[in-house]
């Protein structure tokens, strides 16, 4: 009875390892995960898409910087050739010179208002794409930490699980014997988590397939008992 007691403490054995193979899927597979993985490649993209547009915004604020200056320097020249044209005390030659230089100034001027106002409206064009960019950014990160979250309690809770079954485990690896656990450890792997079975009605528990009288009588005999066809441990009824 010592034996089939071990075997039954296999099979319970199996049942913690097998919810336990459960828990680790369940905590590989989390839908939250992929969908994490999917929100940190969206929030890469799009800080990389954002870095690139900023850049580009700020190469538009020096232009404008620069433009709104030399503006400023040749209104102010121009309006100081201006004073001198009208102050007068010039000859013909130096008036006509003049004059020439103040509509020069006059266009150049015309033409750095044309550029500077085109500037500030690029610029004011790029910064509502940099606000939709970054306002997107926060978003997609802000689901990415929702997330984050939700794995982080779900992966707890399964944590918990875990060590309460692996507890589990320890109590009853206690009540069998070394052999019997050897082979068990040895098979699990190899057999899909599913180690040892149950010959119900001369079926085996592991791979159901139906075991005939002489194939039972042979299992039976066997040190420790096992399935004729996948060589898993088999749990025999006394009478077999």
């Amino acid at each position: 009875m010592k034996q089939l007691n071990e075997f039954d403490d296999l099979l319970d054995l199996q049942a913690v390892d097998l919810e336990i193979d459960g828990l680790l899927e369940e905590r590989s597979s989390l839908p939250a995960l992929e969908q994490y993985k999917e929100a940190h490649e969206a929030a890469a993209v799009a800080s990389a898409e954002l870095e690139v547009i900023q850049e580009e915004a700020k190469r538009i604020r020096l232009a404008l910087d620069k433009s709104d200056g030399e503006l400023t320097i040749a209104e102010e020249k121009r309006d100081a050739e201006e004073r001198r044209l009208y102050a007068g005390g010039l000859n013909a030659r130096e008036t006509g010179a003049l004059m020439a230089e103040v509509e020069m100034l006059k266009t150049r001027t015309a033409d750095m208002e044309v550029l500077t106002l085109d500037l500030m409206e690029e610029r004011d064009n790029h910064q509502v794409v940099v606000d939709a960019k970054t306002a997107a950014l926060e978003e997609i990160t802000a689901n990415e930490e929702r997330l984050k979250g939700v794995i982080k309690t779900a992966w707890a809770e399964l944590d918990a699980e875990i060590a309460r079954q692996e507890e589990n485990k320890l109590g009853i690896v206690k009540l069998i014997e070394p052999e019997l656990m050897e082979a068990y450890e040895e098979l699990r792997p190899i057999k899909d988590g599913v180690a040892v079975g149950r010959l119900v009605e001369g079926i085996c528990g592991g791979c159901h397939l139906r075991l005939n009288e002489a194939e039972q009588l042979q299992a039976a005999k066997t040190s420790p008992p096992r399935c004729v066809h996948c060589r898993r441990l088999l749990v025999i009824l006394p009478g077999i």
